[in-house]
């Protein structure tokens, strides 16, 4: 049995007095010695926690014991270390920002795409009439994405509703969406819905179900994930790497932050011009006063979140800041 466990989830479900929720799930974290990260909004959980097993276990039981959390499918990956080092809830206005915060228009609790599971979406995938849609950001998808993928060139996925014209030339098609781990999907699918898109379907669990379940044939490069693993293997079946270093164009499977703080760039870089511009995306950013110390690693400690803190105060200052999938 794995000492330590990674726990990716999500779940669309109304919370009333979700900021009081939030301090109360902090606390409740920190006494089975999680880590992670999470999202509590009034619509629901979107969290990635790390801790050992049995910790893991009880989390898991406990929310499942809650009518409000009973449906929900956690990932799980077994890990040598805890993916975290410290452990944050958040209080926002959404459990992933996308800007669609009018529940009269889309609600994931009232219409999404149709589920696939991973057997049903390798299956469908490559049909004629399919079309593939990657509804992650820039720097997930150029890390790595579904081949023959269509994707956006968006920053983050508030931007994803600009871009629906774009997609207009395939409301004829059936429009398989996919990201992380499946909560980005909800939205995406049920606004492509309320656009008009008639045959929406989406992964259900995501990239990381999809690569347990399926062996992640045909998902090229290595997937995003919002701990300081930054990344991970799926394809297990025919594995390939697409990204290439920001710097000098080397094919790369690395992710990194840039090491100014004030630019946080998610971004691919090898581990040569890793050494040369100490992390750094930029001549600008590695003579940046504030620069971090870059360890090889690119993952900087976020920091830690104390009990008690006013929620709606972080929201204002996290607002634009995607935390987990």
């Amino acid at each position: 049995m794995a000492k330590y466990n990674t726990l990716l989830y999500y779940c669309y479900s109304t919370i009333a007095d979700a900021e009081q929720f939030a301090a109360d799930h902090l606390k409740f974290c920190k006494s089975l010695g999680l880590t992670g990260r999470i999202i509590v909004a009034e619509e629901g959980l979107n969290g990635t926690v790390s801790g050992p097993a049995e910790a893991c276990k009880t989390y898991m039981n406990t929310l499942h014991a809650d009518p409000r959390f009973a449906a929900i499918d956690f990932k799980i990956d077994e890990v040598d270390t805890p993916s975290f080092v410290k452990m944050h809830v958040r209080y926002k206005s959404e459990i992933v920002h996308s800007g669609l915060r009018d529940p009269n228009v889309i609600n994931p609790q009232q219409q999404t795409g149709k589920h696939l599971e991973p057997k049903d979406f390798m299956a469908m995938k490559d049909d004629e009439d399919v079309v593939i849609l990657d509804v992650r950001s820039n720097y997930e998808h150029s890390l790595g994405k579904f081949k023959n993928a269509v994707t956006l060139d968006i920053d983050n996925f508030r931007d994803f509703p600009d871009k629906i014209n774009e997609l207009a030339k395939y409301k004829d098609k059936k429009i398989l969406t996919y990201c992380t781990g499946g909560i980005k999907c909800e939205k995406a699918s049920a606004l492509l819905l309320h656009e008009g898109f008639t045959d929406v379907y989406q992964l259900h669990g995501g990239i990381i179900k999809y690569g347990k379940e399926a062996g992640g044939e045909d998902f090229e490069g290595k997937c995003y994930v919002f701990d300081n693993r930054l990344s991970v293997d799926v394809n297990s079946v025919n594995p390939k790497v697409i990204s290439t270093c920001l710097n000098c164009g080397k094919v790369t499977p690395k992710m990194i932050n840039c090491a100014n703080p004030e630019c946080n760039e998610h971004f691919t870089q090898c581990d040569e011009c890793g050494t040369a511009m100490d992390g750094c995306c930029s001549d600008a950013c590695q003579t940046h006063p504030r620069k971090r110390m870059y360890d090889g690693t690119g993952y900087y400690v976020k920091v830690p979140q104390p009990i008690g803190v006013s929620l709606k105060k972080q929201e204002l200052r996290n607002e634009n800041q995607e935390v987990v999938e």
